[in-house]
């Protein structure tokens, strides 16, 4: 993608000693499991997402023998990094066989809930096919199993290199890239848009649920997503 015209307003490069936590003036973990409306098999906790050392978040999934079958971590940048529009740039190494996500959500979810608030998914691969990757906005009338997603089939496995996820996120309009190439817009189309006011960051790795796929014997554990940074260019 040509940035030409475009300048860097925000990044996290996740620099720092191993076993650091992740910036705590950007990121704050959510704990707990109970399924967070999907079902899902884990419980969140603050030990699973770190620095690794190396310029890298990891976000570590565990099997578990508490009351939850694995442990990873979900972490949020509400109330301390939010924006509205630009270019947003991951590079990610996806862990096999669960379900990892980077996603933003409207930070007026408390006064609106969701799906009111708005939802945009940059990347989700629910476990089941390595090669894919699907982005998603949930809103008002297309939210959950409704939301207008768009899968793309890439001609990598994806859990064994990095690769860039990406959105263009203007008035109007939002479009998807993998790696710089794009493969989805999505427009108002007469539905309700949510999507002209700050969001923040999410990004977690979820186990099993009403998405994705529990892991079977195949899957080796533990299953690690590395996020080497996270960019927004605004032009």
């Amino acid at each position: 993608m040509d940035l030409s015209g475009w300048h860097l307003a925000w990044s996290d490069e996740f620099d720092g000693p191993a076993g650091a936590p992740p910036d705590p003036a950007t990121w704050r973990p959510e704990l707990g499991g109970g399924g967070w409306g999907n079902n899902e098999l884990q419980n969140y906790t603050e030990v699973n997402a770190a620095l690794d050392g190396s310029g890298h978040l990891a976000i570590t999934v565990h099997r578990s023998t508490g009351p939850h079958p694995y442990t990873s971590a979900r972490l949020i940048s509400k109330d301390r990094m939010t924006f509205t529009y630009g270019l947003v740039r991951a590079r990610i190494r996806l862990p096999r066989g669960v379900w990892p996500c980077f996603w933003m959500l409207g930070q007026n979810i408390d006064e609106t809930g969701w799906p009111a608030c708005g939802e945009i998914d940059v990347m989700e691969n629910f476990g089941t096919d390595p090669h894919a990757v699907h982005g998603t906005i949930h809103g008002p009338g297309y939210a959950g199993e409704h939301g207008r997603t768009h899968a793309h089939r890439s001609g990598a496995d994806l859990t064994e290199d990095f690769h860039v996820y990406a959105v263009l996120w203007e008035p109007g309009r939002i479009t998807w890239y993998l790696d710089d190439a794009e493969y989805a817009t999505v427009t108002p189309d007469d539905r309700p848009w949510p999507f002209d006011h700050d969001f923040y960051l999410l990004l977690n790795v979820a186990v099993g649920g009403s998405f994705s796929t529990t892991p079977d014997d195949t899957v080796p554990f533990p299953q690690t997503m590395l996020v080497d940074y996270i960019r927004i260019y605004r032009r």
